[in-house]
């Protein structure tokens, strides 16, 4: 069942100075314990071990993408309840509503302001049963 607070996120991003920047913005500014996937594949490595609290996913990577990343994590049983929000730069209302059909509980727009992306997450994380 979901735990109360946002703690652990697993964030999936194929670009380094993306995952930096997201590092940063949710530690340092959002003091989230974070888990750094370069791909779907290694997001699977680490997700059962790391139990994260929330996916946050890039909507395009080569390979697996997010939303088949979303679909292989949702077949884990560590991962299968676990809340996800996809991160593009295709914000489009139809792209959007794909994704959150898929099962996201939000979209966020790329570039993320990193000041504000931690606000931004918990936001969604208490609006989430709602």
């Amino acid at each position: 069942m979901m735990n109360g607070s946002l703690q652990r996120i697993l964030f999936v991003d194929d670009e380094a100075d993306i995952r930096t920047v997201a590092r940063l913005a949710l530690e340092a500014v959002g003091g989230f314990t974070v888990e750094l996937a370069v791909s779907g594949e290694e997001a699977l490595r680490w997700a059962g071990d790391f139990k994260p609290d929330l996916l946050l996913l890039d909507v395009m990577m080569p390979g697996m993408d997010g939303p088949a990343t979303l679909r292989a994590l949702r077949a884990m049983w560590q991962t299968a309840e676990v809340p996800a929000v996809f991160l593009t730069a295709r914000a489009q209302a139809n792209e959007v509503a794909a994704l959150r059909a898929l099962g996201a509980i939000a979209v966020i727009t790329k570039p993320f302001d990193p000041m504000t992306l931690a606000d931004q997450l918990r936001v969604i994380w208490d609006a989430r049963d709602g």
